[in-house]
């Protein structure tokens, strides 16, 4: 008698998740994550158009890291100041999106379970600044206006529009 063993590649080893369930679990992380092209799309129409964006842009981050760049516009609420600044900073009625240096930080993540805790409905910026800077989108240091060229890894470079 022979046997014959099936060998599962390290992918499908754990069989997905339901269509239900995955759309359960994709959907919650939309309502706590937005990305850095959206949240620059949202600012630069609102912008353009003279509106509010409907959001407010929390930068966590030290004194030091905000001097060295920052999203135009954002509030500097480092992460450890939020119990403390949120309520004389922040309008409780408006969504905040916060953001710290970049994925390998969870700056960012603290800031928003503060934020959170406090009352205010929040997301996170999924990339932080490392990838605001990398997309190409302007941001300002203590010196002023600045912009990089796109990065091609991780923005189009010859479109706004990314597809996704």
């Amino acid at each position: 008698m022979t046997t014959t063993t099936t060998q599962v590649n390290p992918v499908l080893r754990t069989p997905p998740a339901s269509p239900a369930a995955a759309a359960a679990y994709f959907s919650a992380g939309l309502a706590f994550h937005a990305d850095v092209s959206d949240v620059a799309s949202a600012l630069a129409a609102a912008a353009a158009h003279g509106t509010d964006p409907g959001f407010v842009v929390i930068d966590s981050r030290s004194t030091a890291s905000w001097d060295q760049g920052h999203v135009p516009g954002a509030v500097h609420l480092p992460t450890a100041l939020v119990p403390e600044q949120a309520e004389q900073l922040l309008d409780r009625s408006v969504p905040v999106v916060t953001y710290c240096w970049g994925p390998g930080c969870n700056g960012a993540t603290r800031a928003a379970l503060a934020l959170a805790e406090l009352g205010f409905q929040v997301k996170e910026m999924l990339g932080g600044f490392e990838y605001w800077v990398r997309e190409g989108f302007a941001y300002e240091t203590w010196e002023g206006p600045a912009e990089k060229a796109a990065d091609p890894l991780t923005a189009p470079v010859d479109s706004d529009d990314c597809g996704c």
